[in-house]
């Protein structure tokens, strides 16, 4: 793993991926992405509210991400082919709390055309320890629908633990939906 760290960069640089923040010029790749895998993804996210796929509301939101990341609260990067520099899937490390907590939530997503090649599994690795050496986390939080089998090996493989099963927990696709809760610890702080 490569780590490419300046004061505004971050850029994790795997075997066959970079994750990297958003920056505005990455709209409409951030725009073709979403509305490319809506149907993909649309049994695992909350129901996308009008306007959410336009191109303002995506800078929009780059700009709300970055503000997030420059004042310590949340993480969230782009999955890039190395090759290419397609995206290819997100992750975010969000609601990080400091103090007596050290801990964040994960959600990420992955193309369709990506499934199935550990991709994410590669990713998540490389932004775990980011998150656990430099930003010096002690436990990341992700919580996935018991029907989402492929979440639940990515969490498994990475080394998270269940520790418990939440009902109506989030409202996924237009409906609240169990999930089952996991948790990793950052193996230097145990």
């Amino acid at each position: 793993m490569e780590i490419i760290a300046e004061p505004q960069l971050i850029r994790l640089v795997t075997e066959r991926l970079v994750l990297r923040p958003a920056l505005g010029g990455d709209a409409a790749q951030i725009q073709a992405y979403n509305i490319g895998n809506r149907k993909h993804l649309q049994p695992w996210q909350p129901t996308r509210p009008p306007g959410f796929y336009a191109i303002e509301n995506i800078i929009r939101r780059i700009s709300f991400i970055e503000h997030e990341r420059l004042a310590g609260r949340g993480l969230h990067l782009l999955i890039c082919e190395r090759d290419s520099g397609e995206m290819i899937g997100e992750c975010n490390f969000s609601n990080i709390v400091l103090g007596v907590f050290q801990a964040c939530h994960l959600g990420y997503s992955l193309a369709e055309r990506a499934q199935g090649r550990g991709l994410m599994t590669e990713a998540l690795h490389t932004a775990i320890a980011h998150v656990f050496e430099d930003l010096q986390l002690h436990r990341i939080m992700a919580n996935y629908r018991p029907d989402n089998e492929r979440s639940a090996r990515v969490l498994s493989a990475l080394g998270f633990q269940r520790e418990g099963f939440a009902r109506s927990y989030l409202k996924i696709n237009g409906e609240w939906a169990d999930h089952v809760l996991t948790a990793l610890v950052n193996p230097a702080q145990p």
